[in-house]
């Protein structure tokens, strides 16, 4: 059996059109349908200029209930985590 793979956009919910294959009337296909990944937004990497410049470095410095910014950091990437692992179980 030969594979034809066509690529094609959904206009309308619930709704796709696929012309152009090289089938006669009357014959049987089978049509599986595949989501393709969400192309991800590459993001350019900043300069140490640009982050300087950026505001980022000593954003937390004048908070007063953030004592150890580091701390803080650790504790909210660990939420993230535990939440990550959470919703694939």
């Amino acid at each position: 059996m030969e594979a034809v793979r066509v690529e094609q956009v959904v206009v309308k919910d619930g709704e796709v059109v696929i012309t152009g294959l090289p089938y006669k009337t009357g014959q049987v296909v089978e049509v599986i349908v595949l989501p393709q990944p969400q192309k991800t937004v590459r993001r350019s990497h900043l300069t140490v200029r640009q982050l300087r410049q950026s505001g980022l470095i000593g954003l937390w410095k004048d908070r007063a209930d953030i004592e150890d910014s580091a701390a803080y950091a650790r504790r909210l990437r660990e939420q993230v985590q535990s939440e990550k692992v959470a919703a694939c179980l």
